[in-house]
């Protein structure tokens, strides 16, 4: 009986400490003076509109990542698509590494979607996030 008690205490105590680091809120981390200097560049004269779940679609040479905290999608020259991770994405941004996502939703990236981070010169998995909503930016007068 003993054992059984000592397996559930451990069980429970795991479990709220999962919990715990589930709900803990983490400050956001703050962007290099670079990163920030790309993301206004990429997104400078755009309106935002209203965040949807999936991107449409894309093509994985249209993507720009900032840093660990946000990864930007451009379609053509007039929309850029921002998603900023549940995450970060630890690693990304890196030189040498690389975001693999698998898409499951009819050729699209949808919020929620584990992407991993992956080190290119050993094929490992360095790193995680799940994507975010997609926000469009648009160039005034253009939908």
């Amino acid at each position: 009986m003993r054992r059984l008690t000592l397996a559930a205490t451990a069980v429970l105590a795991a479990t709220l400490g999962l919990a715990a680091c589930a709900t803990t809120d983490r400050e956001p981390e703050q962007r290099s003076a670079s990163a920030q200097k790309e993301l206004d560049r990429l997104l400078g004269g755009k309106v935002a509109g209203q965040p949807v779940s999936c991107l449409p679609s894309y093509r994985s040479q249209d993507m720009v990542v900032i840093d660990e905290n946000t990864i930007l999608f451009r379609e053509g020259g007039s929309r850029v698509w921002r998603n900023d991770v549940t995450g970060p994405c630890s690693g990304l941004g890196t030189s040498g590494r690389a975001l693999l996502t698998k898409q499951f939703s009819s050729g699209s990236l949808c919020r929620g979607e584990i992407a991993q981070v992956i080190d290119t010169s050993q094929g490992a998995t360095v790193g995680s996030c799940a994507l975010g909503d997609f926000v469009p930016y648009t160039a005034p007068g253009r939908s």
